[in-house]
């Protein structure tokens, strides 16, 4: 493909692409394809002569399309937004046409940077602490996930604490002996719903992982008491807590654990790590009214956010800051003969493969830097309010509905999570606010000499309808919904933040819940 093929492949993509988008809100939102759909569909090998561009592009929509599952769609409103934009996009192009691994200073000035750069803007965007800026002693790199960021400042955390313990030493093998000893002890901690990558992350770390209480009586937050249980809990076993992943938005129910009261413990524990995960509601900080959220981040270790979620950049760009930026290098960093040059010697330059897992690296910044400029903070602001109204919209149309629904968390961060109710109940008379165990006209099908606990027989048959309006509202595909089960109970969860949400898919997708919810309990009445 010379250029003038490639200018006119590049125009036919790009038309598509904008078509897409144009219909996006038409299409299926779900895929229905079935496991191996794709195979049958494509030859047993790759072509012996090359093939035109127009046949390439043409099994986009005969082979790809069926198997997409349409994040971008309005109607998706599961697990969270991934956004797209144009401008992300046309940083793609510019990152794949100006392809380097960029391990280091030397391999593009550029690449390096324009990322310190472009994390130090959205360190002020976010109202983040000074300690966390790059002028100082930390400072923030790109990732490609929250998981990998948490994985990263995991590792560092651990050679920490190891080097504080076995850093007087001499070198050699009794060195070597005693840093072994003092790894097998460490345990992570990570809240009761942060995010399965902390325990992954200290799989991958070869440490133990210990889940904090955080129950519903606490808002499904960590408090500073039930850590500073599990720390003590923990030690009293003879293992050492080394790292403790807090959340900002939790992926069941947007909750935010304590920062606060958890500074206290920060103080009285300063061999552990504390990372605050904010994949995605973290992007909530650059609204003046969200910024006191970030001020207790001084007491702590790093803190992520994905800008691929709510903060309108493609996948893939999770930023990461840390407090001391030593911390990551003395873990991570191994320089070879191979990789040495003049620059990195003189420690005048920073070379990010020191601040993350892989060697190489993507111009991710040039993307973050096209929608920074392009949207400006006003834009930014505007869309997450926008998403955010949206969210409170969609809550006062379930609270409205009390015969039907139970409000179980939210609207947090456009987030509303909720249960279907067993039975119709008048609306005047509210939602379930008596225990079912307790009198009650409401509970009288629950209260015969065959329940034993009331209360959980409401809460199966609950769980049960909940789960039956799900799955028909996801079958029917013009919506996607995703579920989460919390103390034993099965929610549905609702999200609507990418870029073309709109008011009138989320009070559709109301309509829909309710003449499922009201389909689901006339067929449970006609069955009694």
């Amino acid at each position: 493909m010379n250029s003038s093929q490639f200018r006119e492949a590049s125009h036919a993509a790009i038309e598509e692409i904008i078509q897409y988008y144009d219909t996006l809100a038409s299409r299926p939102v779900l895929s229905t394809v079935s496991p191996g759909y794709l195979r049958p569909l494509l030859p047993n090998g790759p072509p012996q002569t090359g093939e035109s561009w127009p046949a390439i592009q043409s099994d986009i929509e005969r082979v790809i399309m069926p198997g997409l599952t349409h994040w971008q769609s309005p109607n998706f409103m599961a697990f969270f937004p991934a956004s797209s934009t144009f401008p992300s996009m046309l940083g793609e192009m510019y990152s794949a046409a100006f392809t380097a691994p960029a391990f280091n200073w030397l391999c593009s000035p550029a690449v390096t940077e324009l990322e310190t750069v472009v994390l130090d803007w959205l360190a002020g965007l976010f109202a983040l602490p000074e300690c966390f800026l790059s002028k100082g002693e930390g400072g923030g790199v790109i990732q490609g996930s929250a998981s990998e960021a948490v994985v990263t400042v995991m590792v560092a955390a651990r050679e920490r604490i190891v080097q504080r313990r076995c850093g007087h030493l001499e070198e050699g093998e009794e060195k070597e002996q005693k840093m072994g000893e003092e790894r097998i002890k460490l345990v992570a901690l990570g809240g009761e719903h942060s995010h399965s990558s902390v325990q992954k992350a200290a799989n991958i770390a070869g440490v133990r992982f210990r889940s904090v209480p955080a129950p519903k009586s606490s808002g499904f937050r960590v408090t500073a008491q039930s850590l500073r249980q599990k720390i003590e809990e923990c030690k009293s076993k003879g293992i050492e807590p080394f790292f403790m992943g807090l959340t900002l938005g939790t992926t069941n129910t947007c909750a935010v654990d304590e920062f606060e009261e958890i500074v206290a413990v920060a103080k009285d524990y300063p061999d552990v790590w504390i990372h605050v995960d904010a994949a995605y509601a973290g992007a909530a900080l650059a609204l003046p009214e969200y910024q006191h959220l970030a001020a207790p981040f001084a007491a702590f270790d790093s803190f992520n956010t994905n800008m691929h979620k709510w903060l309108l950049t493609n996948f893939d760009a999770s930023v990461l800051w840390v407090k001391q930026r030593r911390s990551l290098t003395d873990a991570l960093s191994i320089t070879p003969s191979y990789l040495r040059n003049e620059f990195s010697d003189s420690g005048l330059v920073t070379d990010y493969r020191d601040w993350q897992i892989p060697l190489g690296r993507r111009f991710r910044a040039l993307k973050i830097w096209f929608v920074l400029r392009t949207y400006g903070v006003d834009g930014i602001q505007a869309h997450l309010r926008n998403t955010i109204k949206l969210g409170e919209l969609f809550h006062s149309l379930v609270v409205s509905r009390p015969d039907l629904f139970t409000v179980v968390a939210g609207p947090a961060f456009a987030l509303t999570v909720l249960t279907v109710n067993p039975e119709k109940r008048g609306a005047a008379k509210g939602a379930r606010v008596t225990p079912a165990s307790s009198p009650d006209p409401n509970h009288e099908a629950y209260l015969n000499d065959f329940t034993s606990d009331a209360e959980s027989q409401y809460l199966a048959n609950a769980n049960t309808v909940t789960k039956e309006v799900y799955e028909r509202i996801n079958s029917g595909g013009e919506f996607f919904l995703t579920s989460t089960t919390m103390e034993g109970i099965f929610t549905i969860r609702v999200v609507s933040a990418n870029p073309m949400a709109e008011e009138k898919y989320l009070r559709r997708v109301f309509e829909v819940l309710v003449e499922t919810a009201e389909g689901v309990l006339t067929e449970r009445e006609k069955g009694k």
